[in-house]
């Protein structure tokens, strides 16, 4: 019995790594495009952008998965989303606008003198960011990162709404059998998980101490 629950949930779990990785993969550059717009010197840009970064942030994610799975067809009659398209899709904007705010407070740390100095030296905008900024707010943003990355991960059990079968719903299922200690046995997936993580930004912390 234990066998077949543990396959049955590693089956649900690899939905939630999937989940986990997509969205990263497409969140993160997402974000650093959306911090360069909320800090572009245009302002109605800079408005609009901020206004969806606070629209998304300030609104549950669950409520994001519903609207962007069963909105298109309720309200112009388009085909609905794959379910786990639009939960991706979801979970990319969401994260890709706290990513945003994480990016534009680590940029904005930097002190401006330092950008000051690479004008000095002839350096462009581009060279400035990449060879000065960008190691410096990584260091800066390591934590709240992490923060965000172990969110992530358990914010992926949100995908049960519209269905998608991840470990949560899988373990779930087994109380319908009489049995709920699967369900408390996918609190090990989790705890692993988030473990690895916690342990990769303890070390990638360590790497960039040479930036105090």
């Amino acid at each position: 019995m234990l066998l077949d629950v543990t396959l049955s949930l590693l089956e649900g779990f690899g939905v939630t790594v999937q989940m986990f990785v997509l969205t990263l993969v497409f969140a993160l550059p997402l974000g650093l495009i959306i911090s360069f717009g909320s800090m572009s010197r245009f302002a109605p840009l800079r408005r609009l952008i901020q206004g969806f970064v606070w629209i998304v942030r300030g609104s549950p994610l669950m409520l994001q998965v519903l609207i962007i799975f069963y909105g298109p067809g309720l309200l112009f009659g388009l085909p609905l989303l794959p379910r786990f398209t639009a939960a991706l899709l979801a979970f990319v904007i969401n994260y890709a606008c706290y990513f945003s705010e994480i990016y534009r407070g680590g940029i904005q740390s930097v002190p401006r003198g330092q950008y000051e100095a690479g004008q000095v030296l002839g350096m462009t905008k581009p060279q400035i960011f990449f060879k000065i900024t960008l190691l410096q707010v990584i260091k800066r943003i390591i934590p709240p990162m992490g923060n965000e990355w172990i969110t992530l991960v358990k914010d992926t059990a949100l995908v049960r709404v519209i269905s998608v079968y991840e470990i949560i719903w899988m373990g779930e299922s087994y109380i319908k059998k009489g049995m709920i200690w699967p369900l408390f046995y996918t609190m090990v997936f989790y705890l692993a998980f988030n473990g690895i993580l916690t342990i990769f930004f303890g070390w990638l912390e360590k790497k960039m101490d040479y930036f105090k």
